[in-house]
């Protein structure tokens, strides 16, 4: 697709039909996953410098960079496992995460079947937004 502007702290392409796309709107801005039952630290990220075990299920991810405000998205997911294969019983998980602040995220993890508050091997989030 061709460029449509480039200059200082902006890329923009042509999208679908004329409409046009900011490319700095479209990326990750951070992103993690983390073991909160093995080795409580992160496998692998993008702007965390590091994670905040709060308690079961718990955690704050740290921006290395911090985001311009709070109004910026985050998706999460878990595993009850890093091989991504589980049991039955351990099949039913919510993760919900928030844009807590600017300077970090959270995510809380539950047992669907219990609904009691569960540490996971393979905890995992991304954010978008605006950096600061």
């Amino acid at each position: 697709t061709p460029v449509v502007s480039a200059s200082a702290n902006s890329l923009t392409i042509r999208g679908e039909g004329s409409a046009q796309t900011s490319i700095q709107q479209g990326l990750a801005k951070a992103w993690y996953v983390f073991d909160q039952v093995n080795s409580n630290n992160l496998d692998d990220n993008l702007n965390i410098t590091n994670v905040t075990d709060r308690n079961t299920g718990s955690m704050y991810g740290n921006f290395t960079n911090n985001m311009s405000s709070v109004n910026y998205t985050v998706t999460s997911a878990c595993n009850p496992n890093a091989s991504g294969s589980m049991a039955e019983t351990d099949k039913n998980r919510s993760s919900i995460s928030s844009a807590d602040t600017t300077a970090r995220t959270s995510q809380n993890v539950y047992n669907g079947t219990s609904l009691a508050m569960a540490d996971e091997e393979n905890q995992q989030a991304v954010v978008h937004g605006d950096l600061a």
